[in-house]
């Protein structure tokens, strides 16, 4: 059997502070091709500093831009992500700037509360009801997305094992 591929990007900490991810790998290597990807390898992203508030303003300031070129280059294949946080923004302006991708599953990726344009492929968002920059109901309407709330968590949800296990069980119910 083929496995089709799966990029998982990095929230803005990347390989850093992600021991959670091998769990990911764990539940989704079975139906999947996994390949991991450091969204600040991606956006080009040097600075020596585990400081949130410094990455993210790298990230705005013009990684997410870099990134987004650089993974669009980087596959012409069809794929399938699953991106985490800024990584989802990431996915996200990628895929609309025409990467190839059957399905697309960002979690706790709040800067896409800017976005206008949704991408044209099967695309599944997935928040903790208690983050407070999830983009808001006017958000969603305009996006035509329904996203998933996952009761009583917050943004760093996708590290809790209990939510793992949520986020892959929908990703391997929607491939078989």
């Amino acid at each position: 059997m083929i496995r089709e591929k799966l990029i998982i990007l990095s929230d803005l900490f990347g390989k850093e502070k992600s021991d959670w991810i091998s769990v990911y790998y764990e539940l989704l290597s079975d139906k999947y091709d996994i390949h991991y990807i450091d969204s600040k390898d991606l956006g080009e992203i040097t600075l020596n500093t585990n400081n949130k508030e410094d990455i993210h303003n790298l990230f705005i300031a013009k990684s997410i831009t870099v990134a987004v070129n650089n993974l669009t280059t980087k596959y012409r294949e069809k794929i399938n992500i699953l991106a985490f946080s800024i990584g989802g923004t990431i996915a996200w302006k990628a895929i609309l700037k025409g990467l190839n991708v059957s399905n697309f599953w960002a979690v706790s990726s709040t800067r896409i509360r800017y976005e206008t344009k949704s991408p044209k492929c099967k695309t599944t968002l997935f928040y903790g009801e208690n983050d407070t920059h999830k983009p808001d109901d006017n958000c969603f309407t305009k996006l035509k997305i329904t996203p998933v709330f996952l009761k009583n968590q917050d943004h760093n949800m996708y590290s809790n094992p209990k939510v793992i296990n949520t986020i892959c069980n929908n990703i391997l119910k929607q491939n078989d």
